[in-house]
């Protein structure tokens, strides 16, 4: 009954007595939240989540760079920092912080902002004076050395091999002076052989940075090893020295003797056409100095090796002597690369190891050695850009999502960071395109 009586006074025809407006309503109804589009659920099928916009890095669609051809079309470029207003910082510290007199505090930074202005330029002038004299006196020292006549030229390659994860790609990036092979702490980072160049005067020489070898107890190596591992054991005796490498550090810690075993085999295997030298890497890893000259003790009197150095591939300790040695031992004979262009088939190897490197860094597990990565589109435009476009395939849907990451954040990290490396080392500017798909 008391419900009947509710709904009468509602009904009610004087409109003094009405308790609820119909605006009420109308508000109240308002204020639910509308949907754009009730009959989307927001999830995709697999094929239309396969070919979605979050699995494609495209490095024009993200400002990177900046700091590279900044006089490039800066009419149209956006600032990538804010600043303050200085009404408004002024502003600020009067009513916030109290300082009543502006204008003087403002007259004073500028002042100061003068005086840096003018040490700026007088460290400018002095540091533009030295390097023209520099280069006046370099100039005299060189004189006409500068091109190397083809009768003049010597060369020399050098494999680098050894146990995986030993420090390999280290060297070879610290020999040549830039990357050119992917570097982690994963094991098998190398899977091809990659060429680094290095030119000093009149001598070049090539190093070759070869996959991981590892030997069974037995001492023979793996049969069911991939054909790159076998393609390395094939080319052990195409180069004019090899160097053999292994990890002090490892070998005081966690001594392995299958590694032992390998040094050994290749101190054995004569060739009277190749020098072979064991270095000893990774010392710098080592506290105590007397390990490097117990470990340097134990392989000194290893049969078959010419020299034996003890060096750190990351830091460069010892990497002077070793390239000294190197140059000794180079032939006269014609270079077989560009001393000051680089050719493209290098510069496509590097960009494929720059962004395996980063693969390797941010995907974790199997799930990067199972992706095959390949070079889909290499362009140099008109502006002296490079366009690259590299396919990374999954096999499984699941390996996919890992890989883009939610909303294309992994992928997006993986392709800017590999962006910037790239423009550093080509001193150019860089397209990048990353695409990861299913295999089908």
């Amino acid at each position: 009954m008391k419900a009947l009586r509710f709904f009468r006074t509602l009904n009610s025809s004087n409109p003094s007595k009405t308790r609820f407006n119909s605006t009420i309503f109308r508000r109240l109804y308002s204020a639910q939240p509308q949907e754009d589009h009730p009959t989307s659920t927001g999830l995709s099928s697999p094929e239309e989540d396969d070919t979605s916009s979050s699995s494609v890095f495209d490095s024009s669609q993200y400002d990177v760079g900046v700091g590279l051809n900044n006089d490039v079309n800066s009419e149209n470029s956006v600032s990538s920092s804010s600043t303050w207003d200085e009404k408004y910082r002024e502003r600020v510290k009067d009513k916030v912080f109290g300082e009543k007199d502006p204008s003087a505090i403002k007259s004073t930074r500028i002042l100061i902002k003068e005086e840096e202005k003018r040490r700026r330029a007088a460290l400018l002038a002095r540091s533009l004076l030295e390097a023209a004299l520099d280069e006046k006196g370099d100039e005299e020292d060189k004189g006409d050395d500068e091109v190397v006549k083809e009768e003049d030229q010597m060369s020399l390659s050098v494999g680098i091999i050894g146990a995986p994860n030993v420090g390999k790609s280290s060297l070879t990036n610290y020999m040549v002076g830039t990357k050119v092979s992917a570097v982690s702490r994963k094991t098998n980072t190398t899977i091809h052989e990659v060429l680094g160049v290095m030119t000093k005067g009149k001598t070049q020489i090539c190093f070759f940075d070869t996959p991981g070898l590892m030997l069974k107890k037995s001492g023979f190596p793996y049969k069911d090893m991939k054909a790159r591992i076998e393609s390395a054991w094939r080319s052990i005796n195409l180069y004019d020295v090899l160097i053999v490498i292994f990890d002090a550090h490892r070998h005081l810690t966690k001594p392995d003797s299958r590694v032992v075993r390998l040094i050994e085999r290749m101190g054995s295997e004569v060739n009277p056409n190749q020098k072979r030298l064991l270095c000893i890497n990774k010392v710098d890893l080592i506290e105590k100095k007397k390990d490097i000259l117990k470990v340097a003790e134990e392989f000194k009197d290893l049969p078959g090796y010419e020299r034996c150095f003890t060096i750190s591939g990351l830091k460069g300790a010892g990497v002077k002597d070793l390239t000294q040695y190197l140059t000794e031992q180079a032939l006269k004979r014609p270079w077989d690369e560009d001393p000051l262009v680089m050719s493209e088939e290098v510069m496509k190897n590097i960009s494929m190891e720059v962004v395996r490197e980063k693969l390797l860094h941010y995907i974790h597990q199997e799930i990067p050695y199972g992706i095959e990565h390949r070079l889909m589109d290499w362009k140099e435009l008109r502006d002296g850009s490079l366009r690259i476009e590299q396919h990374l395939i999954t096999h499984k849907i699941s390996q996919r999502k890992i890989l883009v990451g939610k909303n294309g954040s992994k992928i997006g990290r993986i392709g800017i960071e590999a962006n910037e490396e790239l423009r550093s080392i080509f001193k150019r500017n860089v397209h990048l395109v990353l695409m990861v798909r299913v295999k089908s």
